[in-house]
């Protein structure tokens, strides 16, 4: 009998313990209110929070030596002096770049680590990780 009450009490405490383990769909809010398990990352330049797959402009990653490739997204504000990338293994979720003078060059802060440049390519645009192209 004894053997009995133990068991079950293990049992129905590893069944009380899974569920406070479980994550709660949509319990994943960031601190903008953003829901990563449902796509959505804070976007900086929108003050809102977005999918980023379903931006216009999508870049695809060249020479990874992962068994995938990535896509980052690019969003421009308005006036297109200010454009934010979405780079997946960096330490922030998002970098915004500056426009340099009246070219068409995006450029990072010197606040961060790594130097990203954004520039028109073909019919669409590329990053450089300091002066290595990363997405295109």
């Amino acid at each position: 009998m004894k053997k009995t009450i133990l068991f079950s009490a293990l049992f129905f405490g590893s069944l009380i313990f899974a569920q406070k383990q479980t994550p709660v769909l949509g319990g994943d809010r960031d601190v903008h209110g953003c829901i990563g398990s449902a796509g959505y990352t804070y976007s900086q330049l929108r003050n809102d929070c977005i999918k980023t797959f379903n931006q216009k402009i999508k870049l695809k990653e060249v020479n990874s030596d992962k068994s995938y490739t990535s896509m980052t997204a690019v969003i421009f504000n308005k006036n297109m002096k200010k454009v934010e990338i979405f780079i997946p293994d960096g330490n922030a979720k998002s970098i915004i770049l500056d426009k340099e003078g009246k070219e068409k060059v995006w450029k990072s802060g010197a606040h961060i680590k790594d130097s990203y440049v954004l520039t028109p390519y073909k019919k669409s645009y590329q990053i450089k990780k300091n002066d290595v192209v990363i997405y295109q």
